[in-house]
């Protein structure tokens, strides 16, 4: 079955090229094509488009779908496009006439836009309660290892005193920047683009606020033309986020394989969380995060694919549009398995305690020792060059870190104001299924 049949029976090639992998991704989607369905009947019926049984018996005919949805058993059949076809086709079985009905007022266009838009939504919601999960864990870890020293390095060569709880802190307040971005992203895409029909509108007199307040957006996407233009633009505005935490995820799991190396053992993990080698014995292999790294390095091309499949397109819909949605929803995916496998291995994490006791690490105190002069009254650079001359003789002792009081140094991380900043951040995240969209418009029927 397809929506666009005229009688002639189209080439089996070319049907199975230009749907793709459409089959399979439209399930994903199926669940909020069934809702965004039953806000179309519920606006038909109040713009006087079908009757009011109509509306009755396609709510519940749809809800009934959205159930079986929900328990696994909704397939696209053979021989039906996708699931905008599927569901048209499974309205049709159960109602008939009526049933068919169901498409008034819209094209597959404006469908597959505003399922893409309310399942990125849902997706968008769940990732950002993950990173929020992820947040609180490194404000944790920061709280209780505020007080162990750590190295600090540029240009990978010991520099000055830091300290776990400055680490795990960085992480954290890099996931705050990381959330405005996502919550940018949800911004731009909560509009609905239903009623924009194949791009141009329609002249059935259809009630677009009424389906956008009945899904839970924001807004409308208003010029109809616009609405074929944004295939593109929210998908890389919404990548971008997703790379941007990617960065976060895949440096945090750099230095964590740096800090794991013999050379280093700053850190460590059970026996049961790293790996080994089939001829080693000795080899303890950070596994999880070399992973992370890669997938998140891989994650970082995704707004650049995304802007090379779209940047050239003309107006209106083209086919190549077809093949944005697969990269966008694995990225998810890929994120949210990262961000759980993460939390496992920081619920299991060893910190070594006596870090800094290394003579090695003597002369990152160096700097302390400076300003220690500066505040006795001696000019920063003739302490500067004081302290340069004891290091390079070998005379140079480590002095104490008890200064440090400043916002956001190892003595004052304020952990606390990077939870505020975070947590108003997330306020703009719902995280509601579509089965209470579904369940809210039934009193309808």
């Amino acid at each position: 079955m397809k929506l666009w049949e005229k009688g002639i029976d189209p080439e089996p090639a070319i049907i199975d090229f230009t749907a793709g992998k459409d089959r399979e991704t439209d399930l994903c989607l199926a669940r909020w094509d069934i809702t965004g369905s039953m806000a179309h009947v519920i606006m038909l019926q109040e713009a006087g488009l079908i009757t009011e049984d109509d509306k009755k018996s396609l709510l519940k005919a749809l809800f009934k779908l959205l159930e079986v949805d929900g328990e696994g058993k909704l397939v696209i059949e053979p021989g039906v496009e996708d699931i905008h076809s599927q569901v048209e086709k499974e309205m049709s079985a159960l109602l008939g006439p009526a049933g068919k009905k169901i498409h008034t007022g819209r094209s597959r266009n404006d469908q597959v836009l505003l399922d893409i838009r309310l399942y990125t939504r849902e997706e968008i919601d769940s990732l950002a309660l993950l990173t929020g999960r992820l947040f609180e864990k490194l404000q944790l870890l920061s709280e209780q290892n505020k007080e162990v020293l750590l190295p600090g390095y540029t240009h990978m060569q010991p520099a000055m005193v830091s300290s776990f709880g400055m680490w795990f802190g960085s992480w954290a307040e890099a996931l705050a920047d990381d959330i405005l971005l996502l919550s940018s992203a949800r911004s731009m895409n909560n509009r609905n683009p239903l009623g924009t029909a194949a791009g141009y509108g329609t002249t059935l007199p259809i009630n677009r606020h009424r389906t956008a307040e009945l899904l839970g957006f924001d807004d409308l996407l208003y010029n109809c033309a616009y609405a074929s233009l944004s295939r593109g633009k929210i998908e890389q505005a919404v990548a971008s986020a997703l790379a941007s935490l990617a960065q976060t995820l895949g440096r945090l799991s750099m230095d964590i394989c740096l800090f794991m190396s013999a050379e280093f053992r700053f850190i460590d993990f059970p026996d049961e969380y790293v790996t080994g080698s089939s001829i080693m014995p000795q080899k303890r292999n950070p596994d999880v995060f070399e992973l992370i790294r890669a997938r998140s390095n891989a994650l970082q091309t995704l707004p650049a694919q995304i802007s090379m499949i779209v940047h050239n397109l003309p107006s209106g819909y083209n086919r190549d549009l077809q093949i944005l949605k697969q990269p966008v929803f694995d990225a998810f995916t890929n994120l949210k398995e990262m961000m759980r496998i993460l939390l496992l291995m920081l619920d299991n994490i060893r910190i070594r305690k006596d870090i800094t006791d290394n003579p090695l690490y003597n002369t990152i105190f160096s700097t302390e020792e400076v300003n220690r002069l500066v505040k006795e009254g001696m000019p920063f650079r003739d302490a500067y060059k004081a302290i340069a001359g004891k290091v390079r003789d070998g005379s140079f002792t480590r002095t104490s870190v008890s200064d440090y009081v400043h916002e956001g140094s190892i003595g004052n991380l304020c952990n606390d104001d990077i939870a505020r900043i975070f947590a108003s951040r997330m306020e703009c995240f719902k995280n509601i299924p579509a089965s209470a969209y579904a369940s809210e418009m039934m009193k309808y029927s």
